[in-house]
Formats: C-alpha cells, sequence, structure tokens
C-alpha cells in the first residue's frame, strides 16, 4: 500500500514488550507496566498487515527476547501468507540460548544492539554488565546461519565517542554489518544535539572506508567497506541527512498502538478493534494516509514517546 506521498510501506516494526533487562541512557525512563498483545492478537493484526502490502515484519521491544513465546511469535508471523521475512532487534543478552530456536522458528536475520566493546563503558551505557553474553551471542547468530547479522551501535559524546575504531573492527573478521547511528531525541541526551556523532566525523577519523558499490536505493543505510574486511560499515542518519522520502515502514507499539512516523506523537489504538478484522483493516489504512512526509528530530520536540516504548 502506498502512503499519500507515494511511498510503499511494506515494512513492519512490532514491539513485542516494552519491559527490557538493560537500562540504556537513551532509551527515556522506564515505562510503566504495560498490556501486551497475546500471540493470536499479533496474528490477526498480521495478517490484516499482509493484505495492506506488508511483507517485511522486524520484532522490536524494549527486550523481545524477553517474551517466552518468542519462538511461537516468530513462526506464527512467518506462516502468514504474504510475509516474506521476519527478523528481531535485540539488545544481544539472551541471544546465545536462543538464536538455534529462532532460526528453526523460521527468524531470518538480526539486529543487535551494541554502543561499547570496553566493559566499563558498556556497563556505565546500560547499567549491567552483560559485553561477553552479547559478544557470545553475535558469533551464535552467525553460527545458526542467521543472515544478515547486523550490529548497530549509537556513540555519545563524551561517553563511548572513542569506541568507533573497535566496533569497525568487528567487521574485519567478521559476516556482519557494523552501523552507527545517530542519536535521536527519544531521552534527555538525544535532545542535546551537542552530543550527537554525525557519520561524516567518523569517515573523517577512519578515511580508509570507501563506498560499497552494492548500496540498494531504499535501504536507510549507507555502507561502506575496507581492504581485508569481511563485513561492512553502516551509517544511519536520520538527524544529519534525512532519508524520510525512501521510509517504507510503519511501527505497532507493544500495547497496540499503531504510530506512523517515528518522529511523531500520533498513533492509532487498533487494540479497539482487535475482533473486527475491517475495522482493523480501515484503521490501518488511516495510519498509512496519516504518515507525514518527514519527522521533526531538529526541534527536538520533548513528547515523542520513549524508544522503549515504541522499539528501536
Amino acid at each position: 500500500m502506498k502512503d499519500n506521498f507515494g511511498r510503499e510501506i511494506n515494512y513492519l516494526r512490532l514491539s513485542l514488550t516494552q519491559k527490557c533487562d538493560l537500562h540504556c541512557v537513551y532509551c527515556g525512563c522506564e515505562p510503566p507496566e504495560a498490556k501486551e498483545l497475546t500471540v493470536p492478537e499479533i496474528t490477526k493484526i498480521v495478517n490484516v498487515f499482509a493484505g495492506l502490502g506488508i511483507t517485511k515484519v522486524r520484532l522490536t521491544g524494549g527486550e523481545p527476547l524477553l517474551r517466552q513465546d518468542i519462538a511461537e511469535i516468530t513462526a506464527k508471523i512467518k506462516a502468514v501468507k504474504g510475509i516474506e521475512k521476519v527478523v528481531l532487534t535485540t539488545n544481544g543478552t539472551t541471544l546465545f540460548e536462543k538464536a538455534q530456536m529462532l532460526k528453526a522458528a523460521g527468524l531470518d536475520a538480526v539486529n543487535i544492539s551494541l554502543d561499547s566493546l570496553d566493559r566499563e563503558t558498556y556497563k556505565k551505557l546500560t547499567g549491567k554488565d552483560k559485553l561477553d553474553k552479547v559478544l557470545t551471542g553475535i558469533d551464535k547468530a552467525l553460527e545458526v546461519g542467521l543472515k544478515p547479522v547486523r550490529i548497530n551501535s549509537v556513540l555519545i559524546r563524551g561517553q563511548n565517542d572513542g569506541e568507533a575504531g573497535k566496533l569497525i573492527e568487528l567487521a574485519k573478521n567478521r559476516a556482519v554489518d557494523v552501523r552507527f547511528i545517530e542519536l535521536m531525541p527519544f531521552s534527555d541526551a538525544g535532545e542535546n544535539g551537542k552530543l550527537i556523532i554525525k557519520a561524516d566525523e567518523i569517515l573523517k577519523e577512519h578515511p580508509y572506508l570507501r563506498p560499497c558499490d552494492d548500496r540498494k536505493t531504499a535501504s536507510t543505510a549507507a555502507y561502506y567497506t575496507a581492504d581485508g574486511f569481511t563485513g561492512r560499515i553502516g551509517f544511519i542518519t536520520p538527524v544529519s541527512r534525512k532519508f524520510c522520502d525512501k521510509c517504507n515502514r510503519i511501527r505497532l507499539l507493544a500495547d497496540g498502538k499503531l504510530k506512523p512516523c517515528l518522529g511523531h506523537k500520533e498513533v492509532f489504538d487498533l487494540s479497539e478493534h482487535i475482533n473486527n478484522e475491517e475495522m482493523l483493516r480501515q484503521t490501518i489504512i488511516k495510519a498509512i494516509e496519516s504518515k507525514p512526509i518527514g519527522h521533526n528530530f531538529e526541534c527536538a520536540c520533548g513528547d515523542l514517546h520513549a524508544m522503549n516504548k515504541i522499539g528501536g
């Protein structure tokens, strides 16, 4: 389905929970306990989305691996007619134990959030000492055949801005994409523009990186590589270089609220229509048609949903 600006909306980001076992500095405040959609409710909603042209579903959170029914959710979504790809974004702390199960359930690929390779810095940024678990999870994801495996990193000036080189090295001998995402305004840190590390700054410090020839025009990331590298380095620049003209996604919050744009507060409540397929369909269509031409992160609005509520 196309929105009012001609963008083909075929990608659903589905938050399964607001709960998380970490407390990262850029996610915003601790969310209150909230209702979570059940497996039958998720399946009903995804069926309607698929009928409207959604082909890819990303499972997010909070931390989606905290859902005990994560494998069942994955399998049910993958079985929906029209869904071609089911992928996951996780902090990776329990991925080592669950990667094989998720692969068997139909999971295609995984993104792992990792902002530091220094144990103390990681602990400071996340509130927990779980770096070793994340690193073993990355290797396990590669071992079981999830593809691609992507590592998402947010650099914050004065906290982990010296980590870029070490993170880039992860892609040298591993078939992973290491992607640097600009800090967005979902917390006090994000609303301070002085803390943002932009792509140009990282590229200037690492001039050996060169653009890849295989960049897809629909991708939100610009990819680079270097001599001797197995993986790639990516840059996602929602603040310094908007890519809203290529946006093909819509987000469903864990409580059933549908959010047309990450950078706007407007939501549509699907939970009110769980048992009415036509009302679900019409509400989704209305939400897609209301998708704005672009976000307004540059105004650092303080009334956006926290990242742990809308999904990474």
